[in-house]
């Protein structure tokens, strides 16, 4: 049975189910498999006929251990990836010879964390309900967590959810597909700040213990680590439908909070042959400096076409950082308290040229260009995150054989205005979503203040001691 480890050593074991209603560890840290599944070829190789909710199941359970039966989390699957408008869930579309992007935007608010976001609701349902008790949800977002878990915890009777955005840093779609959702138990709260300014409240009000237990607060954000584990299946199955395992694939990942690709970084540990991971960031470039220099320095964040990305400290790079050091706690505690106190750390090189990763940056020149040089030539629009994987994916790749796969990551109408300053087209939205901009709206902008938006969260969780 895989069993949960945090990235700094001192937080108790947990099983899967402890550490979905737990989130962020109790030291601190995150959690991690303390072992990988791993999976044979031949287990690889019959992926390709199955569904991508068998799929899900079947390379998910392992991560489950006693929690949930086979037949449970096989209803679960099937059900969150019904509400996809594309049979295939994640289709794939060539756009030359070796190059392809996997599309990862066809769930219900068209950005890929609702691969991840559908399940996990329906993870807290089933968790929660057979404890007969509630949870307050509490997660950070710039831009589409907060709308794809909106959408997965809306009026469900065992959860209370508080979605944090930058006030004025979402795109006007983002923040709409959030605050137009009025049920009860959804709460929105614009702050006057940045991403990492809502993150670290985040990660602030799990490090109180005393009122993370008196609301029996959870993560939905990626330091929870159901949200990472759901993102691995589509590494695996888009793989094989290209050929692995026979043959290596390569990756590249629009990348802010570091989630998305340290799936793919997983996916390899478990047995997928992965040549390649390129880390593709905007001009807010912690991360492409960090595989390039092995510096991790925080600077001030700059707000971009691509905001989903505007992200200076990127919360699941502290669990790559805690493979690098071999599983060494004490390692990651000192770096990450080096980050705090100084703003930044570094780690010696020959760590990284080992490894799978590659990275670079892209500024708004080069995203705008590559939207409108990807609908020229293949005839296909893409978002502005989509753009920068695109761009530097051809920029890092190491050999033209190995098929290359970009996350296509959000839906272009989600980011009209950079869509059609690149090509001339306002995209539009799919029809559930074609009203958006007639719904009411709800939220309460706050300052940057811990005090003033825990006392907010604390009046208005239900917390009782069953549903």
């Amino acid at each position: 049975m895989v069993r949960y480890i945090s990235t700094r050593g001192k937080a108790p074991v947990l099983n899967f189910e402890e550490v979905v209603l737990t989130g962020l560890a109790r030291d601190g840290g995150l959690y991690v498999p303390e072992t990988w599944p791993q999976f044979s070829k031949d287990e690889i190789r019959s992926l390709a006929g199955m569904s991508y909710a068998d799929a899900a199941a079947f390379l998910l359970q392992p991560f489950l251990g006693e929690c949930i039966s086979e037949a449970d989390f096989k209803a679960m699957t099937a059900k969150a990836y019904a509400s996809f408008s594309h049979k295939a869930v994640v289709p794939v579309r060539q756009l030359d010879s070796n190059d392809f992007l996997m599309e990862l935007y066809h769930g219900p608010t068209l950005a890929f964390k609702d691969v991840a976001l559908q399940l996990l609701g329906l993870l807290y349902d089933h968790l929660l309900g057979r404890q007969h008790r509630r949870a307050t949800i509490i997660g950070a977002t710039s831009g589409d967590t907060g709308s794809a878990a909106i959408e997965a915890c809306r009026g469900r009777d065992a959860v209370d959810i508080f979605i944090l955005h930058p006030a004025g840093r979402v795109s006007d779609v983002q923040r709409r597909q959030m605050t137009t959702v009025l049920d009860a138990n959804v709460h929105n709260i614009a702050i006057e700040g940045d991403f990492d300014d809502c993150q670290a409240m985040v990660k602030a009000m799990f490090n109180d213990l005393e009122f993370r237990d008196e609301l029996s607060v959870s993560a939905v954000n990626s330091i929870n680590w159901a949200r990472v584990m759901a993102q691995i299946v589509y590494y695996f199955t888009v793989g094989v439908s290209l050929g692995a395992p026979e043959r290596p694939i390569a990756f590249s990942v629009p990348s802010g909070n570091f989630g998305d690709v340290y799936a793919g970084y997983a996916a390899s540990k478990m047995g997928l042959p992965i040549e390649q991971l390129i880390v593709a960031t905007n001009r807010n470039d912690i991360l492409s400096r960090f595989f390039n220099s092995g510096e991790y320095r925080k600077s001030s964040v700059d707000p971009t076409i691509s905001p989903s990305m505007d992200i200076q400290v990127s919360s699941n790079f502290e669990r790559f950082l805690f493979d690098l050091h071999g599983c060494d706690g004490a390692a990651v505690s000192a770096l990450m308290q080096k980050l705090d106190d100084e703003d930044g750390f570094a780690v010696n090189m020959s760590l990284l040229n080992e490894g799978i990763f590659s990275a670079g940056r892209c500024d708004e020149a080069e995203t705008l260009a590559t939207i409108r040089r990807t609908l020229e030539e293949s005839a296909i629009t893409v978002d502005p995150h989509t753009a920068v994987g695109l761009k530097v994916g051809q920029e890092c790749r190491k050999t033209a054989d190995t098929p290359l796969v970009t996350l296509a990551t959000a839906h272009p109408a989600k980011f009209p205005d950079a869509v059609e300053k690149a090509t001339g087209e306002h995209p539009a939205l799919p029809k559930h979503l074609a009203n958006l901009f007639a719904r009411d709206e709800r939220m309460m902008q706050l300052p940057n203040d811990l005090g003033t938006v825990k006392s907010y969260i604390r009046e208005r969780a239900r917390i009782l001691s069953a549903v």
